[in-house]
Formats: C-alpha cells, structure tokens, sequence
C-alpha cells in the first residue's frame, strides 16, 4: 500500500531534518553568537579604548586623513572608519595597496586610531578572533574551503527550508501546538517542546533560511550569470545595475593632483542625512587625478545597503547619489538580506533576534532527540539500542552539549592565552574545536546518561565562571564596568553567568530523570520478583 501524502510529507520531515541536524546546530548556535560579534569583539579586546563621550565626525575624520597621507600616501585606496552606531567597530583607517603582477586587488591593512589624538593606538591590543570569528564559522565553517563551505551550508539550508514547508503540512493542529506543553511525560514533552519552539518562531525561521540560501544565490544557480554577465568587470556591472548602488571602481596610477578636504565633503554628507549618520569613507585614487570618495551612511532601515554620496575627490562636488532605485529584484533582495542582517534593529529587537536564534538552536536540539527518543521507545523492555540509535545518541550529545562547551573554552582561550603568544587568535579557535571533540570522546567513553549530566555540568561551570575569569584577568569585571555603565562588557559577563544557569537548570532536570528512572527499573525489579516468589 503506498503512503499517503501526508506520510511521504512527514518522512521528509524526520529524515531531511536528522541527516543535516547537527551541521544546521551548529549553523544556527555560531549564527546567534555572531549577531552579537561587536559585543563579543569588545568583551574579548579588553584593553581597546572606550570613549564614553561622542566625538565629531569632522574633528576624526581629519584626524584620519592627516594619518593616510603620512603612513599610506602612496596607496590605491583609502578607508576611514566612523564609529557611529552600537555596532561599530571603532575609529580606524584602512588602505589598500596597488596590486602587483596579474593580481585585482593589493594588500588591504587596517589600523585602530586613538579618537582623541588621532594616532595610532599604543596600547597593545591581544591577537582574538573575536565575534566575527564565530560570525563567519556560521557560513564558512572552520578548516573548509571556502567554496566548499558555502555549498555544505547550502545543502543544509535546503534540507532546513524543505523541514519547514513539511513540518507546516503535517502539523495538523499548528495553533493548538503553540499552546501545548506537558512536563515530564517522556517522548510526549520533547514532540511538544519541538512543536512549541517550532510554531512560535516559525516567520523567523522561514525568513533567516530563505535569505541566507539568497545570499549565495549565484553561487548554487550559477549557469544565468556566468553565461550573460562573465565574473569581472561585467559581474560588477550586472550588480550595479540590479542593485542600484552608487558604482566605484579601482582607482589607476594617474598624475598628483590636490583632492579637496574630506571635511568639506562629509559636510555635504551630514547636510542631506544628518549629523553623525555617516559610517565609512572609501577613497579610489587619492591625491591623483580622477580621484573619487564614496560616503556611506549607517543602515537605518530593513533594506541591505544604505544611502551614498559620490564626489569628484579633486574638485569635492557629488557626482552621483544612490541607491537609484534598481530592479524590482534587486530591491527584494535587499530587503531580505537586511532582514537576515537584522542590522536595522535597535535594542528591543536586537534581543528579539537573538531570542529567536536560540529558539530556533533548541528547536533542531529538540528534533535530533526526538527522534532518537522515538526510537528507543519501539525497543522490547531488555533490547539494547542498535548501532544506529547508539551513533545519533553520541552525535546528539557531542553536538548540544559539546558545541557550546567549546564556544565557551573559546572565551576561556581568550583570557588565558598569553598576550604576545604568536599565532594567539588561531589558537583560540583550535581550544574551541580541541574542547569540542572531547566531548565527542566523553560520549563514547561513559555510560550515555552519566556523560550527559557530567557534561551538563562542564557547561555549567565554563559559563557560569566566566565572570569569575574575567575579573581575575582583566580590570573591566562587574564592579567596575557596572559603575562606569559599560554595559557591553558588563553584559557579557551576566549573559554568561545566566547560560551557566540555563545549563545548571538542564543538570537538575537530568538528575531527576535519571533518579525517577532508577527509581522506576527498582519497583519493576521487585514486583517481578515478588512475582515469581508467589
């Protein structure tokens, strides 16, 4: 007898969900974390300089100019940096050099600038991967290649987007789902939790999948591009015209020329957008001919990109705004890649992203057990779990527990590494892995239900000892950021300690299961034997 559609459609769901659940985990954990990579950058470079009162935009970007043209005169391109907005990343300056031999691109460097002097900072900033680390393993991974990272997570988005249309077709009571929860009742409590983090955040979900397979859209459907618009100057220009972003090329070796101040052309910038709107300065050319300087202003709303001005860097007059419209297309796919950003969101909803992120993290924690748990349950009463069911329990804990124990050592790498050790922000990342892959080795070594509460409890303390760390290591702890309203350091800190909580929480509910399950195999034992006595 064939099954039916709706049988066919839950297949897809149990099986497409289990074979990429642990990659779409660890997709979705480093994702969360990597919203909040400028906190975490701050929380990890603890000796970077913090201004509590907003300066100029026009007194630092003097001072940013007045440092390119001693250090990086002779440059192709020149950066400057603004920090405006929460996200930030702090003054600094970048350039880029002429590209040697067969080359398209020169070597970029970068350097952080004091915001009250105008120099280079002297402070020694420690050698971190930081938060863009983690922002990056979410669609690069870690040791892969590159384009073969980009197609692993494609795959996983895709079998994630095709669990979601399924799991919405077999959900027959989806709104009486998002009001269900009962406790402590074994297989039943994880298909509700499951259901419940599933429904609940179910537009997120759809929206962060979709857009993300967006981003690399021509990468997975490539053959329209590549046969109309060849990779180069073509591929630039097809962007250009679908997006309708202000266009600004490579500058070439063209005679010395005077270029007019960049404080009158940020003047401009601010006149049109308001003060302290403007974010980067981008200069092709500088103090030649043809010279040209792209504004950028901070995004301020959902669509991807933002508003430009561009200027003729000799004689400082616009020569062009944007964004100029474009395709329908492409201003879809703005909007959708801003949604996936969530750059554009203030406090409020920043917490709402990074809430659903979780969610979203538990709701594929939460399937991956289930379906384990189901299987188990089918199991005669003395029947030990088969080679598969033992595999996906140790890949379950490995991943759940493991992943975020090694996060967590990647915070431990960070404080306690030393400061001036060669090679420190790979290291960092290589305790990370390291930690996690003993997880992996814990689970195969102890009993399954011991492994899970010693490793619930490993969580626990990494988390919850962070603030701890902190103020052993650093003078920025609680007592001292909380007073001086540092709050992105200060919330660091009681985040960790309320993870340790969390994960202190899941010890207990184990232990009460393990004990009511020992406790229940004790009454069996002993009916059967007064059983066979009578």
């Amino acid at each position: 007898m064939k099954p039916s559609f709706q049988q066919s459609t839950a297949l897809v769901h149990t099986w497409g969900g289990l074979l990429v659940g642990w990659g779409l985990f660890f997709i979705f954990l480093t994702g969360t974390f990597g919203y909040v990579d400028h906190e975490i950058d701050r929380w990890m470079t603890p000796e970077r300089v913090s201004v509590s009162t907003p300066l100029a935009a026009s007194d630092l970007v003097r001072s940013a100019e007045g440092w390119l043209v001693r250090e990086a005169g002779d440059a192709q391109s020149w950066y400057v940096f603004l920090p405006t907005g929460p996200r930030s990343g702090g003054f600094a300056v970048g350039w880029r050099a002429w590209p040697e031999g067969d080359r398209r691109f020169g070597r970029f460097q970068q350097q952080a600038l004091d915001p009250l002097t105008g120099d280079a900072l002297n402070v020694s900033v420690r050698d971190t991967g930081g938060g863009q680390t983690l922002y990056r393993m979410h669609y690069r991974l870690h040791y892969v290649p590159y384009d073969l990272a980009v197609l692993i997570v494609g795959v996983c988005s895709m079998f994630m987007l095709a669990a979601i249309i399924s799991g919405v077709i077999i959900h027959k009571k989806i709104f009486k789902d998002f009001f269900t929860f009962r406790p402590d009742k074994g297989q039943r409590s994880w298909l509700d939790g499951h259901n419940l983090l599933s429904v609940s955040a179910l537009p997120f979900h759809l929206m962060i999948t979709w857009s993300g397979l967006i981003f690399y859209m021509f990468t997975y459907i490539p053959t329209a591009a590549d046969a109309l618009y060849p990779k180069g100057e073509a591929r630039d220009r097809f962007y250009a015209e679908v997006s309708g972003d202000v266009g600004i090329s490579p500058g070439a070796k063209a005679p010395v020329a005077t270029m007019a101040p960049l404080g009158v052309m940020l003047a401009r910038a601010e006149q049109e957008w308001g003060r302290g709107a403007v974010q980067t300065i981008r200069m092709e050319s500088p103090e030649r001919e043809g010279a040209q300087v792209l504004i950028h202003a901070r995004q301020s709303g959902v669509s991807r990109g933002g508003r430009t001005l561009l200027f003729d860097g000799v004689t400082g007059e616009v020569s062009r705004a944007g964004p100029q419209g474009g395709t329908a297309a492409g201003r879809f796919e703005r909007v959708m890649l801003g949604l996936h950003e969530g750059l554009f969101a203030g406090p409020l909803l920043r917490a709402l992203y990074v809430f659903v992120g979780l969610c979203g993290t538990a709701m594929i924690a939460t399937g991956l057990l289930l379906w384990s748990t189901k299987r188990k349950a089918k199991l005669a009463e003395n029947e030990r779990p088969h080679f598969g069911i033992a595999a996906i329990d140790i890949l379950n804990l490995g991943t759940i527990i493991g992943l975020p124990i090694g996060i967590a050592i990647y915070f431990w790498a960070n404080r306690l590494l030393p400061v001036g050790m060669e090679g420190r922000a790979e290291w960092e990342v290589h305790a990370m892995f390291i930690a996690w892959g003993l997880t992996y080795i814990v689970a195969i070594w102890r009993p399954l239900n011991r492994a899970w509460l010693e490793l619930c409890c490993l969580a626990a303390a990494a988390y919850g000892f962070i603030p701890i760390l902190n103020a052993l290591t650093t003078d920025r702890h609680l007592l001292a950021s909380i007073p001086e309203g540092d709050w992105v350091m200060a919330g660091f800190d009681l985040s960790s300690f309320a993870a340790g909580l969390f994960f202190l929480f899941l010890v207990r509910m184990t232990y009460r299961k393990q004990r009511r399950k020992t406790a229940d195999a004790a009454v069996m034992a002993n009916t059967t034997s007064n059983a066979k006595a009578a």
